[in-house]
């Protein structure tokens, strides 16, 4: 029996945008990141990052992934 072929990059990365779009307020680690969609921690911080250059993600001070339009700014 052959082992099963990881998803290509880009099919992972249109799944995570799915996720977040489908679960307003999702909230995740890079540990919970790496645990929800099965992926090694290099792949998934490559991951991540892409879709925060992209600023579809924003990351928090404390390391969590969000949403970057569900980010809430405030003004001093």
């Amino acid at each position: 029996m052959a082992t099963p072929q990881p998803e290509p990059l880009d099919d992972v990365l249109r799944r995570v945008q799915g996720e977040y779009i489908e679960m307003p307020g999702l909230r995740l680690t890079l540990a919970q990141a790496q645990r929800l969609w099965g992926l090694d921690r290099t792949a998934c911080d490559a991951l991540l990052g892409a879709l925060v250059d992209a600023k579809f993600l924003f990351r928090t001070r404390d390391g969590a992934f969000v949403r970057s339009d569900q980010v809430r700014t405030t003004r001093l």
